[in-house]
């Protein structure tokens, strides 16, 4: 899927440092209608992708998926951060990189299966 997709604009995954940096990933925003189909809800992207200076100051990974466009963190409204991590970890059992954390989900296309 390629913008304009049919809930998400690129603004909503630039960098949130300011520097312009909006791009994403096509696969991600397959995930992410797919999640918002499922529960029926919309979603919110915290953090989408991120320039590696803004990566340095949210204390990323040296090699996150943030920093290429493949990685979200996301809220579904009315839905806990848990049960969308359950639901993405039962669909996409052996792909992608998860984690459910108290307020939010990340999620991020690589290549391989990554939980933590």
């Amino acid at each position: 899927m390629t913008f304009p997709a049919k809930h998400f604009t690129r603004e909503e995954f630039e960098c949130k440092c300011g520097c312009g940096f909006d791009t994403v990933d096509a696969e991600l925003l397959d995930v992410l209608e797919e999640l918002r189909a499922w529960f029926n809800e919309p979603i919110i992207i915290n953090s989408g992708c991120r320039c590696a200076k803004h990566n340095e100051n949210e204390g990323g990974k040296p090699n996150s998926q943030h920093l290429y466009g493949r990685a979200a963190d996301i809220v579904v409204r009315n839905v806990p951060a848990s049960e969308v991590y359950e639901y993405l970890n039962t669909r996409f059992p052996d792909d992608y990189g998860m984690k459910a954390y108290a307020t939010f989900t990340h999620i991020d296309t690589r290549t391989n299966r990554g939980r933590w």
